[in-house]
């Protein structure tokens, strides 16, 4: 079953044993040897295919081509095989710190693949590029892939759980450090003590503010996690060499909780597995069917409804107001109660846009869909009647969609809210949402199908068909993949493609 870790700060002259440490529990579920549950499994293979599709979208975006430029001007390390790049030949390959950075960003770009949401937030999908890329780096099958997956996710969920960051301005990349050199260390086989020394520098080296999210957003968002990638396979390979990391990183006096999260007073209850016990938390997690924040895509799914539905709410000479009542995090983050102008500026970045539901719903409801690419068309943000709506959305927090936000009970928990649209007429439409179509308990719940559906639709513009069978196939046999099979998973771009991409030159 199921412990809870207590975590709290400790001062010096307490001397909290290593054994009483969050990290070293968290190396200790990660060296545990416990078989992966088929539905886990099955789940992780759905991951992948996720992944594989977003990255493929984003191939010829300016931020990915600029990582992959950067991973593919580094040669391959020494101590193994390399590791492959998203778009490039198989037997291109860089060292598996870079191909981290370079898939990651590729993975990140649109901001499509999967999330989890408790106390903090996430994308536990960021943990498969560095540990597949040290997969191929050292030559694992299948098998130790897929259970060093499941650690990453587990970690990563387990942490999100019970550890708010955002509410301190740390961006949610500090759990995905930890969670990360954690999968890397069950894929390695690696012993606690040195799972224990990487998790600590991983954390150290990635708490960074959230001004990354905050503002005019740049293309940092997508790099973030790719960094946090790269930063655990950097704390594996040092661990591995024998050094020591700061400790305890989270307990300390001058740690992580009692200066950058609720101080030397706070004290949080941290779920993890027990000795022995199956890592399943990737099946509390959700994938994306449309390319935004996750807290938006309900609001998506009810944007388009209404708008088919009743056309007339289309037009702003229509509309008196729109309110969407929702929760905290959605008001404050993504919503007006951030008070970043920039959320409702037609010339912001596709970034900005992103985290603007606004903007998000206006256009979901003036087109009954929603489009990774053109929905952030500068033409489209740009449009009058667009506009004109936009500006006249806006969001409140309820107490009530709070609650449920932060409900532990996933029969109760929601990502949306209730959205009141007052006509010009005097007149209203009232309207609620509590979870996104594409969710567990949705109305049309994402299964493999999806998963390659959604592939297939982000891959036909740059890749092969051939390509697209071969990795689909591939894929799907996951656990019983041999080492060079492992080393193929890997998306090849048509000719043409990545030579179409922008090819920004740098200091290497």
């Amino acid at each position: 079953m199921t412990i809870t870790h207590h975590l709290r700060v400790h001062t010096s002259d307490e001397d909290l044993p290593r054994e009483g440490q969050l990290a070293w529990r968290i190396a200790e579920v990660a060296a545990d040897p416990v078989g992966v549950e088929p539905e886990v499994v099955d789940m992780i293979v759905n991951r992948l295919i996720d992944n594989a599709a977003v990255a493929a979208a984003s191939l010829t975006r300016r931020p990915v081509s600029a990582a992959r430029q950067q991973a593919l001007d580094h040669a391959v390390s020494t101590g193994g095989s390399g590791a492959t790049v998203f778009g490039c030949a198989i037997t291109r390959r860089t060292s598996p710190e870079w191909a981290a950075w370079a898939n990651g960003v590729a993975v990140r770009e649109l901001d499509y693949h999967d999330t989890f949401l408790a106390a903090e937030y996430s994308h536990p999908g960021d943990n498969i590029p560095p540990i597949l890329a040290v997969a191929q780096h050292v030559g694992a099958a299948g098998a130790a892939l897929v259970r060093a997956i499941a650690t990453g996710y587990e970690i990563q969920i387990d942490l999100v759980r019970a550890i708010c960051l955002h509410k301190h301005k740390i961006d949610h990349v500090a759990h995905l450090g930890p969670s990360a050199a954690a999968g890397i260390g069950t894929l390695l086989e690696l012993p606690v003590e040195t799972i224990y020394q990487a998790i600590g520098q991983a954390l150290h080296t990635t708490t960074a503010t959230r001004q990354s999210r905050k503002g005019e957003i740049s293309t940092w968002k997508a790099h973030a996690p790719a960094f946090a990638g790269k930063m655990a396979v950097e704390a594996v390979d040092r661990a591995m060499r024998g050094e020591t990391s700061p400790s305890p990183i989270y307990e300390g006096e001058d740690g992580v909780v009692a200066w950058l999260l609720d101080g030397k007073d706070a004290s949080y209850d941290v779920p993890l597995p027990a000795d022995g016990e199956p890592k399943r938390a990737i099946l509390d997690s959700y994938t994306k069917e449309h390319s935004a924040e996750y807290q938006a895509q309900a609001w998506i799914d009810l944007a388009r409804k209404l708008g088919i539905e009743n056309p007339a709410l289309r037009d702003p000479e229509n509309i008196a107001s729109i309110v969407l009542h929702t929760s905290h995090h959605t008001h404050y983050v993504i919503g007006s109660g951030a008070n970043d102008p920039q959320k409702y500026d037609p010339e912001a970045s596709r970034e900005t846009l992103d985290h603007s539901i606004p903007y998000i719903f206006t256009v979901a409801l003036q087109d009954g869909a929603w489009h990774h690419v053109d929905s952030y068309a500068p033409e489209r943000a740009a449009r009058p009647d667009t506009v004109a709506l936009w500006q006249k959305v806006a969001t409140a927090e309820d107490a009530e969609w709070t609650r449920r936000y932060h409900s532990e009970d996933p029969a109760e928990k929601a990502f949306g809210g209730r959205v009141e649209i007052r006509l010009a007429d005097g007149s209203t439409v009232v309207e609620e949402i509590a979870v996104a179509d594409a969710h567990p308990l949705g109305a049309r719940p994402f299964a493999r199908e999806d998963y390659i559906r959604k592939f297939r639709i982000l891959a036909e513009p740059v890749l092969e068909e051939a390509e697209i069978e071969r990795f689909l196939a591939l894929v799907q046999r996951l656990p019983e993949l041999t080492v060079d099979e492992v080393r193929q998973l890997t998306i090849t771009a048509k000719p043409g493609v990545i030579l179409s991409a922008p090819a920004p030159k740098g200091l290497f």
